[in-house]
C-alpha cells in the first residue's frame, strides 16, 4: 500500500485571525534551520519508523505540503526538501503532488520550482471572494488576485486546483456567499473545500467570540444557524454545478478527489515531517493494529530536536477510528468490511448507537453501508462521539 508524505511548513505571511493551526508569522532566518531539520527527518525516516514500531512503505503515491503557507519560503528551500523525499523514498510518477498556496505567493518563480518538484496540485486558501470578508481576517489578497492566480496556474499545466471557503466569516452574509459560491464555480476549479468557522481558544477570533468580545469583528461573525445554513447552501449549489461531496468538508469533480487526505480517512499508512506532524504505519507487531506518532506543536522545541510521541492502536482503537473515519466520508462505512476485518462480532457494541443515529435521522443505511445523512455532516462530531461513547462502554478490549 503506497505510502502518503505531509511535510508541515509552519510560515505565513500574516497569522490569520481564525487560525488554529500551529503556524505563525516567523523570522525568514529561522527557514534554514527549519528545512534542515525536515531533511533530517527525512533521512531518518526509516529508522525512527522502527523505533515506533512501524512497518514503513517506500513507494509513495501522494505528497503533500501544507501550513502555514509553503510558498513563503524560498525556491530553494522547497526544492531540498522535495529533493530529500525523492532521494528517501520510491515516488511514483503517477504520485499526486500537492502545495497548499495563498493567493499572490505564486511569483514566476515560485511557479518554475513548483514545475520542477512535479507539483501537479494546488490548493488556494481563498476563504472568501468577497475582499472585505478576507480582509476583515487577516487575508492580503484580493480577488482579482487570486483569479489571476488560478489563470497563471493553468497556463502552466497545473489544471488540479483546490479553492478553500469558510462559511461564517464576519460580515459574511447569504447574498456574500453565493458570491463566493458562484466565483468558485466560475472559476473551474475541480476541488473546493469548504469548512465552517471553528469557534475555540486556539485562535484569536475564537477566544474573541468566547469572551464575548469586538476584536477581530468579532461582533460581526454570523450566528451557528446562518452558518449551517452558509454550509447547506454550498452543498446544494456545488451539486448542481456537478462538484460533488465526498467527504463533510469536501467536493470534487468525477476523478478530481484528494488521494493524499482519502489516506487520512481510510486509515492508509502516512508519514509526516515538520511541526505538529502526524504519522500513521501499520504495527510491525502481530498484537498492534497500528502505531500513530507525532512531532511536538512548537517551533523552537522541532528545531531542538525533541522526541516525537506514539500512541499504540489496539484492535478496539483502530475499530472505532474505522466508524470516525469513516462516516466522513460520503460513501459512509461498509458493515461487512468492518466484519471481516475485525470479527463477527465487532458490530455488536455499536448496534445500539447506530440504531439511535438512525432513528434521529443524522445516519441512514444504504445497502451494507451506513452513511451521515446531510443533518449528521452538520453535527458529525456528536455523531463521533457517540460512537467512542459505545465502544468504551462494553467494547472488547483484546488485541
Amino acid at each position: 500500500m503506497a505510502l502518503g508524505i505531509y511535510i508541515s511548513v509552519p510560515f505565513c505571511r500574516t497569522k490569520c485571525s481564525y487560525c488554529n493551526f500551529t503556524s505563525d508569522v516567523f523570522s525568514r532566518a529561522m527557514f534554514d534551520k527549519y528545512v534542515d531539520c525536515v531533511c533530517a527527518d527525512i533521512a531518518s525516516a526509516e529508522q525512527v519508523a522502527a523505533e515506533m514500531g512501524g512497518r514503513i512503505e517506500q513507494d509513495v503515491g501522494s505528497i503533500y505540503l501544507g501550513g502555514g503557507t509553503p510558498t513563503v519560503l524560498e525556491s530553494r528551500q522547497l526544492q531540498r526538501m522535495f529533493e530529500a523525499v525523492r532521494g528517501g523514498f520510491s515516488v511514483s510518477p503517477s504520485a499526486e503532488v500537492t502545495v497548499e498556496c495563498a493567493p499572490g505567493t505564486l511569483n514566476p518563480e515560485m511557479l518554475d520550482t513548483l514545475l520542477r518538484c512535479g507539483v501537479n496540485r494546488v490548493s488556494l486558501g481563498v476563504q472568501s471572494f468577497v475582499d472585505a470578508e478576507a480582509a476583515s481576517v487577516g487575508r492580503l489578497h484580493k480577488r482579482v488576485t487570486t483569479l489571476d492566480d488560478i489563470a497563471r496556474l493553468r497556463a502552466a499545466g497545473i489544471t488540479n486546483i483546490n479553492l478553500d471557503l469558510i462559511a461564517g466569516l464576519p460580515h459574511q452574509t447569504a447574498e456574500s456567499w453565493k458570491l463566493s459560491l458562484d466565483e468558485t464555480i466560475g472559476a473551474g476549479a475541480p476541488h473546493v473545500s469548504v469548512y465552517m468557522l471553528e469557534v475555540d481558544e486556539d485562535s484569536r477570533l475564537g477566544r474573541e467570540l468566547i469572551a464575548g468580545g469586538t476584536r477581530y469583528h468579532a461582533h460581526f461573525v454570523p450566528d451557528e444557524e446562518a452558518v449551517a445554513d452558509f454550509y447547506i447552501a454550498a452543498c446544494e449549489t456545488l451539486k448542481a454545478a456537478g462538484i460533488a461531496q465526498y467527504e463533510i468538508s469536501n467536493f470534487a469533480r468525477p476523478g478530481f478527489e484528494s488521494r493524499h487526505n482519502l489516506k487520512y480517512w481510510t486509515r492508509q499508512p502516512y508519514l509526516g515531517f515538520g511541526v505538529d506532524a502526524h504519522s500513521m504505519l501499520r504495527s510491525a507487531s502481530a498484537e498492534i493494529e497500528a502505531v500513530r506518532f507525532a512531532t511536538v506543536d512548537a517551533l523552537e522545541k522541532f528545531t531542538a530536536g525533541v522526541s516525537q510521541q506514539r500512541t499504540v492502536v489496539l484492535k478496539q482503537m483502530a475499530l472505532e477510528e474505522t466508524f470516525f473515519l469513516g462516516l466522513r466520508l460520503n460513501r459512509g462505512v461498509d458493515l461487512r468490511k468492518v466484519e471481516q476485518t475485525f470479527g463477527s462480532g465487532a458490530l455488536e457494541e455499536f448496534r445500539r448507537a447506530i440504531a439511535a443515529l438512525i432513528s434521529d435521522g443524522l445516519v441512514r443505511v444504504d445497502g451494507d453501508s451506513i452513511c451521515l445523512t446531510p443533518q449528521g455532516r452538520l453535527l458529525s462530531n456528536e455523531v463521533f462521539q457517540l460512537f467512542i461513547a459505545a465502544a468504551s462502554v462494553g467494547g472488547d478490549q483484546s488485541i
